[in-house]
């Protein structure tokens, strides 16, 4: 399992002092924030350790959207960040290139494997139909998770999503034309002040309703994801702990032994090559481990890559028990 590590100390002390008083507290501010800095490299596992100040708060009151604010293509690190690059080599030898976060929920300690790649912003596909599960059910867009959806004709490239389903099923077999129908059902008014309020990735959805977790503008990084991930599985997010409740059984995917496994998958092929997404979270022995995992899709079959090479890291990483 994951050691447990120390989060390093930052900030510098604010006052309207005197000048001669206040130096002597900036050099102690400076000097414990080395110490504890230092302190936290002695004590970590494999890998190197960026402590990261300033990162953003992980949650926000419910009722209290975020304010628009400009967005960067990447995301700043976690506060504690450990870079596992030798496992690398699980993308190597499936032949695929991709990054992977996973978020240590108890010690606040995130892991990435290629870090720059793991706090890349890419269009989240069908990954935000964990947050849109708990939006349509927030706004009244279903009534429940096995309330139908109608099928409105429309031929569709998945023979299996022509056909009314329930947002349940719509989450098993991804289908994308039942949570278009959703979406248009709840707006773009409602759908921009949902995904401030839950602070979801660069928080920008532009003006097609249907489309924009599909072509962007809304785009997420993999260590948000699990910053994301995390808060549903403890059910921290501002909305209602029985519709984040309801969101958690539609993606539980495994239950053996001592550990559950809570994922979905998302493949979008607006760019060249495909973004393949599986984002989800595991919870063992009482604890929770949220994790991101993304590829670039150059063929279909890398796409069957995605569950696979995860299950490897989560396995190397202790988080899953080994085969």
């Amino acid at each position: 399992m994951l050691r447990h590590g120390s989060t390093p100390a930052s900030g510098t002390p604010t006052g309207s002092g005197p000048l001669l008083r206040t130096r002597p507290r900036r050099t102690l501010a400076a000097a414990l924030a080395a110490i504890s800095v230092v302190a936290a490299s002695a004590c970590d596992g494999p890998g190197r350790t960026s402590p990261a100040p300033g990162a953003p708060p992980a949650d926000r009151q419910a009722g209290s959207p975020a304010q628009p604010q400009p967005q960067p293509s990447r995301t700043a690190p976690a506060a504690h960040t450990v870079v596992r690059d030798d496992l690398r080599s699980v993308f190597r030898d499936a032949g695929v290139k991709g990054a992977f976060a996973l978020l240590d929920v108890d010690a606040g300690r995130t892991t990435v494997v290629d870090a720059d790649r793991a706090a890349r912003r890419r269009v989240p596909a069908s990954t935000f139909k964990i947050p849109h599960s708990l939006v349509a059910l927030e706004t009244g867009a279903v009534k429940n998770v096995d309330e139908p959806i109608p099928y409105d004709g429309t031929p569709q490239r998945n023979r299996e999503w022509e056909r009314d389903m329930s947002l349940r099923d719509a989450v098993r077999v991804s289908n994308v034309a039942a949570f278009q129908t959703v979406a248009r059902r709840i707006g773009l008014r409602r759908e921009k002040t949902w995904v401030n309020r839950l602070g979801y990735g660069n928080r920008r959805i532009g003006t097609a309703v249907d489309r924009f977790w599909l072509d962007g503008p809304l785009k997420i990084s993999p260590v948000e994801q699990t910053r994301f991930l995390a808060r549903l599985a403890r059910r921290e997010l501002p909305a209602a702990v029985r519709n984040q409740q309801r969101v958690r059984e539609i993606l539980k995917a495994e239950r053996k032994g001592d550990h559950t496994l809570y994922a979905k998958t998302g493949w979008s092929t607006v760019a060249r090559p495909g973004i393949g997404w599986w984002v989800g979270w595991v919870e063992r022995d009482g604890h929770v481990y949220a994790f991101a995992l993304t590829l670039d899709v150059r063929a279909d079959r890398d796409a069957g890559r995605r569950i696979p090479v995860g299950r490897e890291l989560l396995r190397r990483l202790g988080v899953l028990p080994g085969t």
